[in-house]
């Protein structure tokens, strides 16, 4: 039994969920289901599911539908212009039309062999949804749709074949098949180019499947084979040629390439991989030949995560659409009870056609299809954004606490600076020159693990210095290092250090203290007795850092930073970026009590974070952001993930996500104002229900169009 099958039987007959197609609220118990990356997913009718099983046959399906149902009013336009002209010019009908003068061949005839292909091939989709609508008893559009039509279709069919069934008198010419035929049409068409904006503003999902190569070739008994992608094992050795995408993740074991890893990270740069390197699934090897081992496959892999976040953010539930929901679920019925109410009342005063067009309109114009449809299509196009862009949005719910949130809290190391301690000063006294005071340096550390020792060593070769390694190694612990270069004996440390040696450090003292304002490391240098400079070395800022703090500040969002450094280090930094709030010297399992602090001081906290020591701070904020890329980014906890190393995409995803609510509500007015509007209008006889159909597909059209132009917002100033 697969995973979807247990998923549905074992379902309370209680349990909801929402249709990802149209947004209608089903019981899981009874509605259909379909199985996508082991997750289940529940549909209102066939027309859905197939819609959501596959896409393109679906829509080629409707395309046919909308041709026939088009085929079929624009033959009823003909048919009754020739009964003008043939009435205009004291012919009859039947001279007219070129077919043989049969005694039965009259008016609603024409009428019924034109519409009928129309209600029942155009319209099938709309009956079948009805049935199924029954069946589960969750009323939707296609229910009101169907009951509708079928009612003008029913009463011109009785009115042309067995006109004394009928409580009042009537005449052939008073018939409704257009009023059938046209809404089917009007309805059939709005709903294909719905689809047609819904497939091009949701590419961001397909265009991830589709970096998932059909196969792979991986080593087995000795022998290179070629196997479906989706059959890899862990641990299995796999090959990717030059030009080739990476079947799954893993380790590089042999060769070396530059792989584009732009589509999952957002850097356009390639990154160059040699053995021990991580590998990601989808991503497209450049240059070079490569093996690695299989370390992730299938639902596993990082693309297959991000696929299953995307899916399951742009079919998420927003609480102003969980209102919309339960203002629905008594919405439909109060709406069929409205039209008998406008049936009978306009009856009872006499006028029974009139009793007829209103329950028809009200029926139509009432149709909860834009409402359905109000936040999957703004979420579809806003979360589908945010991928394209390397920003992954967890849910709907993430969406309505960014539009709350008054605080950004970020982590220092790896977040705001790049995560590792950078050469940005060199010092030269006593008649030295500066790289004279680096290459010494350079040569102590030259072997050195430690990753102060490791940014001079590897800033000393970025300037291209040439120096030896050192001999006579001496670590003091607590003050620093003695060794011998060229001779020389050169000493690497702190004042302690010097001191103790008896070399004067005053003529360093000015500099050294400058730049430990700035929140640098100084280290002194000496040779042979002698002070002749300083090396400072910092965890430098990344440089879209100061802009994201300056935007986000502009926003009127207020920015603290969280760190681990000593008071006087963080400060420097904090001034630097503009931040005016500084939490230093907090340990790691700190981060989530000074979040809960700020949010029991009232603020909505967004905590920005590496998102594996960040974990349980992102947790516990409103909003968690993991920023950065790598192949573990699927698992982290945040409620928003940046593939990109980016400071500034959390500007980005804060406004993707208040943009994308904004839409969510503008399309829930605008719905709720149509139906409010439209029911009385319809209901006191003032609606035509052609009229109502047109205006009812122009109403959700609308809704799609909108959240179709979130596509083309502005996510940066530039």
């Amino acid at each position: 039994m697969s995973s979807y099958e247990v998923a549905h039987r074992t379902a309370g007959a209680g349990e909801t969920a929402k249709d990802p197609i149209c947004g209608m609220i089903v019981k899981k118990a009874t509605a259909l289901t379909s199985e996508r990356a082991g997750r289940a997913y529940y549909f209102c009718s066939p027309a859905c599911k197939r819609t959501f099983d596959d896409p393109e046959r679906e829509l080629k399906s409707m395309r046919t539908r909308v041709t026939i149902a088009l085929t079929g009013v624009l033959a009823l336009a003909v048919f009754r212009a020739g009964a003008f002209i043939a009435l205009a010019t004291g012919a009859t009908l039947l001279t007219w039309v070129p077919v043989p003068a049969l005694p039965w061949f009259t008016w609603g005839v024409w009428l019924f062999l034109l519409v009928t292909p129309v209600q029942f091939i155009g319209g099938w989709g709309f009956y079948k949804g009805a049935w199924t609508a029954i069946r589960t008893r969750s009323i939707n559009m296609d229910f009101l749709i169907a009951l509708g039509t079928t009612v003008a279709y029913a009463y011109s069919v009785a009115v042309v074949f067995f006109p004394d069934v009928l409580p009042v008198e009537v005449e052939e010419r008073d018939v409704y098949f257009e009023v059938s035929a046209v809404i089917i049409a009007f309805v059939l068409l709005g709903k294909y180019m719905e689809e047609i904006i819904k497939k091009r503003s949701s590419a961001a999902v397909r265009k991830l499947m589709d970096l998932r190569p059909a196969t792979a070739r991986v080593l087995r008994d000795g022998k290179e084979v070629e196997i479906p992608a989706e059959s890899i094992m862990a641990g299995e050795v796999v090959s990717v040629r030059p030009g080739e995408r990476v079947p799954t993740d893993g380790e590089v074991t042999e060769g070396s390439s530059s792989v584009d890893e732009s589509m999952l990270t957002g850097e356009s740069m390639p990154v160059e991989k040699a053995p021990g390197a991580n590998v990601i699934g989808g991503t497209l090897n450049r240059s070079g030949f490569l093996r690695f081992t299989a370390t992730r496959v299938g639902r596993d892999t990082a693309l297959s995560q991000i696929i299953k976040m995307v899916e399951e953010a742009q079919t998420s539930t927003a609480q102003v659409q969980r209102i919309a929901d339960q203002v629905t679920a008594w919405f439909v019925p109060a709406v069929v009870a409205v039209a008998l109410l406008a049936f009978f009342g306009w009856w009872a005063a006499g006028n029974f056609p009139q009793a007829l067009l209103a329950f028809i309109a009200v029926l139509i114009i009432s149709c909860p299809c834009a409402l359905g449809v109000a936040t999957p299509a703004a979420l579809m196009v806003g979360v589908g954004k945010g991928a394209e862009a390397g920003i992954l949005i967890r849910g709907a719910e993430v969406l309505e606490r960014a539009r709350k949130l008054d605080t950004v809290v970020f982590d220092k190391t790896g977040t705001l600076t790049r995560g590792e301690p950078t050469v940005t000063d060199v010092v030269a006294l006593g008649g030295g020159s500066e790289p004279d005071v680096l290459r010494l340096a350079a040569a102590v550390e030259i072997g050195s693990e430690h990753p102060l020792g490791e940014s001079i060593v590897r800033a000393a070769r970025h300037r291209a210095l040439d120096f030896p390694a050192a001999g006579g190694f001496e670590a003091i612990a607590g003050h620093g290092i003695r060794a011998k270069v060229d001779g020389r004996t050169v000493l690497l440390g702190n004042r302690r250090l010097f001191r103790r040696e008896g070399i004067d450090t005053a003529p360093a003292e000015d500099a050294m203290v400058a730049l430990e304002r700035q929140g640098k490391t100084a280290m002194l240098v000496g040779a042979d007795g002698r002070l002749i400079g300083a090396v400072a070395v910092a965890d430098t800022l990344k440089p879209e850092a100061k802009d994201a703090i300056a935007d986000l500040k502009s926003a009127g969002i207020e920015v603290a930073m969280l760190t681990g450094d000593n008071e006087r280090t963080a400060q420097a930094i904090g001034r630097e970026l503009g931040i005016d709030r500084i939490i230093a010297e907090v340990l790691p399992g700190d981060k989530a009590r000074m979040i809960k602090e700020l949010q029991a001081a009232g603020k909505n906290v967004a905590m920005v974070g590496d998102g594996v020591n960040d974990a349980p701070a992102l947790a516990t904020a409103d909003i968690g952001i993991a920023i950065g890329s790598g192949s573990d980014v699927a698992k982290e906890t945040g409620g928003i993930i940046l593939m990109r190393d980016d400071v500034q995409q959390v500007v980005l995803a804060i406004r993707l996500s208040r943009l994308t609510l904004r839409k969510i509500k503008q399309n829930l007015f605008w719905a709720f104002a149509y139906n409010t509007i439209g029911i009385p209008i319809a209901a006191l006889g003032y609606l035509n229900p052609i009229v109502a159909a047109a205006a009812m597909a122009l109403s959700s059209l609308s809704v799609v169009a909108n959240s179709a132009a979130l596509k083309l917002a502005r996510l940066s100033k530039s």
